[in-house]
């Protein structure tokens, strides 16, 4: 499928290769990824957003009860804290893919709320100076296969075992977020405020569609965003996932992520802004 006439304008952009009208954007702004740290001047949920989004994992604290903390353990429950894969939901919503046999499954069964550290200080030499976000909330179970599908993109690797009968697809309802993004820089950041673009039915609805083309068609300018606006390094990189904000990459274990000038609200506002980012990326060959 070819939302919005993506695969002509593409054509048309390579055979023309110049600047054309594409936005030339800060891109402080909006290249995202390990390594790569949301800019401080940024308000508070911006860089929330942009932590949640760019990370493809976070350590999840839960309340693991004492009788499976400690042997004969008894009392309050104790702080358990384990690394898991994360994906975020158009909403910003967290999923989570666990097995039940997990302790931290145990846990959530016990005691639905969570809490979620996205570390954005990798690579740093003070790391305390960098930005790193708590989200608290409530993690509950959900069928919902949309979320499924999403998560799965994010980490195909995590085909290999989503299927087993013990793992389930988790959705963090955010309750609140806690952003240390320096020294002195710190802040509550409340859900409604988190979230920014308005979420459009309309491009949840051909995600899957614009992703697969882009995969399947546009392999060539995926790589040349990754490469030219992004920075980084070898081709074989793929779409995972495109939302109101940007779009995610990944390339084997790498994950990047990039922002548009302005949010999206359907496919055709989607095709506009690949389009500008692909001339953009070849103005700059």
């Amino acid at each position: 499928m070819d939302p919005g006439g993506v695969c002509a304008v593409f054509e048309h952009t390579q055979a023309e290769g110049e600047r054309g009208d594409a936005e030339i954007d800060p891109p402080a702004r909006r290249r995202h990824g390990h390594g790569m740290t949301p800019s401080p001047e940024l308000e508070p949920a911006p860089q929330a957003r942009i932590l949640m989004r760019s990370l493809d994992r976070a350590t999840l604290a839960s309340a693991l009860p004492a009788s499976q903390a400690i042997p004969e353990g008894q009392g309050a429950a104790w702080p358990y804290a384990s690394l898991v894969l994360t994906a975020v939901d158009h909403d910003l919503a967290p999923i989570l893919l666990l097995s039940a046999l997990a302790e931290h499954s145990k846990a959530i069964a016990a005691d639905a709320r969570v809490s979620l550290l996205f570390d954005g200080t990798t690579g740093l030499e003070q790391p305390l100076t960098g930005p790193r976000l708590t989200v608290l909330g409530h993690a509950r179970r959900t069928t919902e296969p949309r979320l499924r599908q999403r998560f799965l993109a994010r980490h195909p690797d995590a085909a290999l075992y989503a299927d087993f009968s013990d793992f389930h697809v988790y959705r963090l309802e955010i309750t609140r977020a806690h952003l240390v993004a320096g020294f002195g820089r710190i802040r509550w950041v409340e859900p409604a405020d988190l979230v920014g673009a308005p979420v459009s039915m309309a491009l949840i609805e051909r995600e899957v569609d614009i992703v697969s083309h882009m995969n399947e068609d546009h392999h060539d300018a995926i790589d040349l965003y990754a490469t030219r606006l992004l920075g980084r390094a070898g081709t074989g990189w793929r779409m995972t996932g495109i939302d109101a904000d940007g779009f995610d990459l990944r390339r084997a274990g790498e994950v990047a992520r990039l922002d548009f000038a302005v949010p999206i609200l359907d496919a055709e506002q989607a095709r506009a802004a690949l389009v500008a980012l692909v001339k953009q990326a070849r103005a700059a060959l």
